[in-house]
């Protein structure tokens, strides 16, 4: 298991990021995918055509998204932290995912790094 940390700055405000990230009519916007998301906790998620899967645990109005990511039969909990904060170019977006499987971590590496958020900045360019 392995885990990731990573700085992004999106060019819009932290109001409009935690919408992007939370709204699925949004969400199908800058991922090209239909997306099942709620903002109440212990509500599953699923994007990508369920290739990301989870439970969402816990929000904090345009600052802050925790959520269990699902890999299978992992005896520990995979947790995505999303924390936003304002920037003089929009948001900093302060990304910490925990216990990713070995086998997956380079997949889920390069999935934030180009679909996740990379799709979300261009989606603001």
């Amino acid at each position: 298991m392995k885990d990731y940390k990573k700085h992004f700055i999106v060019p819009a405000p932290p109001e409009e990021v935690y919408r992007a990230l939370t709204n699925p009519a949004t969400i199908q916007l800058w991922s090209g995918e239909p997306a099942e998301m709620s903002t109440e906790p212990g509500t599953e998620f699923s994007l990508w055509e369920g290739s990301i899967a989870g439970r969402n645990l816990e929000f904090v109005e345009d600052k802050r998204i925790v959520q269990q990511w699902y890999f299978g039969e992992q005896e520990a909990d995979s947790i995505v932290t999303i924390i936003l904060h304002p920037d003089k170019k929009g948001t900093s977006v302060e990304l910490k995912h925990t216990n990713i499987p070995d086998e997956a971590y380079t997949d889920i590496t390069e999935g934030w790094q180009h679909a996740y958020f990379g799709a979300l900045i261009d989606f603001y360019l």
